[in-house]
């Protein structure tokens, strides 16, 4: 098992749309949303290219916003770790 985990903005949520439509994906077994932090508990991983949009919506306004981490590791063994960074939001 494959656990995306995605540290959203200061501010942000994710909007219920976005669950929606992650929970359509046939490889996503769960989705938990716990403080300002959505685990995306997938299924396995294979090489074909995944796109997975999480849809956000500002609902405080926060100055000098900080950079948000994306970490995507094995479940059973989560010593081989990336982690990438993300710090704007599109339209």
């Amino acid at each position: 098992m494959v656990i995306i985990e995605v540290s959203l903005l200061s501010g942000f949520i994710m909007t219920s749309r976005s669950r929606m439509l992650l929970e359509k994906i046939t490889i996503v077994k769960k989705i938990e949303v716990k403080a300002n932090v959505v685990y995306i508990y997938l299924e396995k991983l294979n090489d074909e290219s995944q796109t997975f949009i999480l849809q956000l919506e500002q609902v405080i306004q926060v100055k000098n916003l900080k950079p948000a981490s994306i970490k995507i590791y094995d479940y059973y063994q989560p010593g081989g770790l990336q982690i990438s960074y993300y710090s704007g939001v599109g339209s």
